[in-house]
């Protein structure tokens, strides 16, 4: 037959960022997680938390973002230069904020290694908000002193499945020196590389 079938759009998730929903045709995979790339300082952590704050404002989506470096002060601080009140989305349970210490030095790589602390807390607070969004900010630090390349790629794949079942967008920056974190069986993934 020469029935031509209706081109195929994978469901977005507007970013609410202006000129990336143009960009992107619309936005991040829905229901997906998305690697933010880029060197320090390039804004990864800021249009990620725009991402957030954004689809909470515009789409009334909740998002939960976790950080395993900046603290929620610092984090309620930078957002304020983009004019953001995030203490209020916190407080009208729009936004969950959750600063994760991971401290390399005090991490032992013995035995088995999993992430299951994390997504018993992650899942906590999509929970108390019924999050649609999420962010991981930022992937190395989460798995700054894992060197056992199995493991490290196990529990990336575990935690994008995780990611993927809860049916959230997240988000998950990373710096470009450390992409190859994407090498590790995750070539399918959406990647955004952010230049400036």
């Amino acid at each position: 037959m020469n029935q031509r079938t209706k081109e195929f759009h994978f469901p977005k998730t507007p970013t609410g960022v202006e000129g990336l929903d143009e960009i992107t045709e619309g936005g991040f995979p829905k229901g997906r997680p998305t690697l933010i790339c880029g060197s320090a300082g390039c804004g990864k952590t800021l249009l990620s938390m725009q991402f957030l704050i954004q689809g909470a404002l515009q789409y009334n989506e909740p998002g939960v973002f976790m950080s395993f470096e900046e603290t929620a002060p610092d984090l309620t601080l930078n957002v304020k230069s983009l004019g953001f009140d995030l203490e209020k989305l916190k407080k009208d349970k729009k936004i969950v904020v959750d600063h994760v210490r991971v401290e390399r030095s005090e991490i032992a790589e013995a035995g088995d290694y999993d992430l299951e602390g994390i997504f018993i807390r992650l899942g906590y607070a999509i929970d108390t908000v019924k999050a649609k969004r999420v962010v991981l900010d930022t992937l190395e630090a989460l798995f700054s002193g894992l060197t056992n390349q199995a493991i490290l790629r196990s529990e990336l794949r575990r935690l994008f499945q995780w990611l993927k079942d809860r049916g959230v967008t997240a988000l998950l920056p990373v710096s470009v020196e450390n992409l190859h974190l994407h090498d590790k069986g995750l070539k399918s993934m959406y990647l955004i590389v952010l230049y400036y």
